[in-house]
């Protein structure tokens, strides 16, 4: 199993305006995305269904490693 990680600003701040949003969540979108892709600044962005947030897509944001989490929030244009 992986070793995942936040990062300060994850832990500061994302959780801080969006306390809803479970960890779990995040890696469960890590290992299993509907989509994922390359972001600009060796990031990458994935994006999975959540059930336990009316099924809605949450995109999560990992830094190049894809194991440390950065940022996550529910994407409500997400498009397949």
């Amino acid at each position: 199993m992986q070793e995942y990680r936040f990062t300060p600003y994850f832990e500061n701040e994302v959780l801080h305006k969006r306390p809803y949003l479970k960890k779990e969540w995040c890696i469960q979108v890590v290992e299993n995305p509907m989509k994922w892709e390359p972001q600009e600044n060796n990031r990458f962005r994935f994006w999975g269904r959540i059930p336990e947030l009316g099924g809605r897509v949450l995109r999560v944001i990992t830094l190049e490693d894809k194991l440390t989490i950065h940022n996550a929030f529910p994407d409500r244009g997400f498009k397949p």
